[in-house]
C-alpha cells in the first residue's frame, strides 16, 4: 500500500483509494465498512470501505477474508495483496485520521468527539463511492455506539441504500472483514513507517501495541514527553493515559490572572527559558523559527 501521501503530511487527513472497478457501475453492488486504532493512544485511525458486485460476493468470500484481529500480520498482507490482484471486481478506500487531528478535535473549543468523527468519517467513505459511480445498494457496518440508532442515522442519510449495522459484523459479513483488512493494512504500515516531525534524540521505536494499558506504550510515553511541548505528534494527548503523565511529567502552567497563593510550589513556565544544560535539544518550535535564548540584551 502506497502512504506516500500521509509520509508528506501525517498532521491531518489522508485518503486513499483503488480504481474503481468498471462492474461496480454497472451492477448492484455490497460495502462494508470498519476500523482499525480506535483504542490506541498511539498512532492514527483509519477507517476503511470495501465494496464488490453482489453477483461477486461469492469470489470475495473464497478469499477466505476474516475480522483482521484473528489474523496474523503476514496473512492480513496476503489477503490485501489478494484483494488488489481482483481488482477488476473489488474496490476500496480508506480515511487516515492523525493523531494530532483526533486529539484537536476532542479537545477543541467545540467538542467533537470520538463517536461522531467515527461516524462523520465512515458516512464520508459511503459518500465518497456513491460520488464514484458506484452502484452501491446493500451496506454492513461495524457499530460504533448503539447499532440501532447508528443504523437509523445512516438510513436516513442514505434512503435508497439497505443499511445494516451490527456489533462485530467483520466476524459476520466478508465484505466488513475485507475492509477490516483494509484498514489495519494501512494503519500497521503508517505506524511502522511514522516520519516524526520532531527532531528526537535516541528516539525508541519499540512503543509496544500503542494501547493504554500496555507497560511498554506506557514507558515510551514517559521516555519521550518534553517538559513544555508535550507529546511528539504520533501521540493522542486527548487520550486519558498521556493526560495522566503529562500531570505527573511536565511542567504546570502558571497564569498571570492566577491566584497566586494557588500557585505556590509549581515552577514558572519561563524556568524552561534560564540558562543551563538542558538533555535534550530545542524543541522544533524554537528550530523552524530560528530562535535561540538571549544570555545578553
Amino acid at each position: 500500500m502506497d502512504l506516500s501521501e500521509l509520509e508528506r503530511d501525517n498532521t491531518g487527513r489522508c485518503r486513499l483509494n483503488s480504481p474503481v472497478p468498471s462492474v461496480c457501475r454497472k451492477e448492484p453492488c455490497v460495502l462494508g465498512v470498519d476500523e482499525a486504532g480506535r483504542g490506541p493512544v498511539l498512532g492514527p485511525m483509519v477507517y476503511a470501505i470495501c465494496y464488490c458486485p453482489l453477483s461477486r460476493l461469492a469470489d470475495l468470500e473464497a478469499l477466505k477474508v476474516a475480522d483482521s484481529k484473528t489474523l496474523s500480520e503476514s496473512e492480513r498482507h496476503r489477503l490485501f495483496a489478494k484483494m488488489e490482484e481482483d481488482g477488476d471486481f473489488v474496490g476500496w478506500a480508506l480515511d487516515l485520521l492523525s493523531p494530532n487531528l483526533i486529539s484537536n478535535s476532542m479537545l477543541g473549543r467545540v467538542k467533537y468527539n470520538l463517536n461522531s468523527l467515527s461516524h462523520d468519517t465512515a458516512t464520508g467513505l459511503m459518500q465518497y463511492a456513491l460520488d464514484q459511480g458506484v452502484k452501491v445498494a446493500q451496506v454492513f457496518v461495524d457499530t460504533v455506539g448503539p447499532p440501532e440508532t447508528y443504523q437509523e442515522r445512516l438510513q436516513q442519510r442514505f434512503p435508497g441504500v439497505e443499511v445494516t449495522v451490527k456489533a462485530k459484523a467483520d466476524a459476520l459479513y466478508p465484505v466488513v472483514s475485507a475492509a477490516s483488512i483494509c484498514a489495519k493494512v494501512a494503519r500497521d504500515q503508517a505506524v511502522k513507517n511514522w516520519k516524526f516531525v520532531e527532531k528526537l534524540q535516541d528516539l525508541d521505536t519499540d512503543y509496544g501495541s500503542g494501547y493504554p494499558n500496555d507497560p511498554k506504550t506506557k514507558a515510551w510515553l514517559r521516555e519521550h514527553v518534553d517538559p513544555v511541548f508535550g507529546f511528539p505528534q504520533f501521540v493522542r494527548f486527548s487520550w486519558r493515559t498521556a493526560q495522566s503523565i503529562l500531570e505527573k511529567e511536565a511542567e504546570d502552567v502558571t497564569w498571570e490572572d492566577s491566584q497566586t497563593g494557588d500557585q505556590e510550589g509549581l515552577r514558572r513556565i519561563k524556568t524552561y527559558f534560564s540558562e543551563g544544560p538542558r538533555p535534550r535539544l530545542p524543541h522544533r518550535y524554537f528550530r523552524e523559527r530560528g530562535l535561540e535564548s538571549a544570555t545578553i540584551l
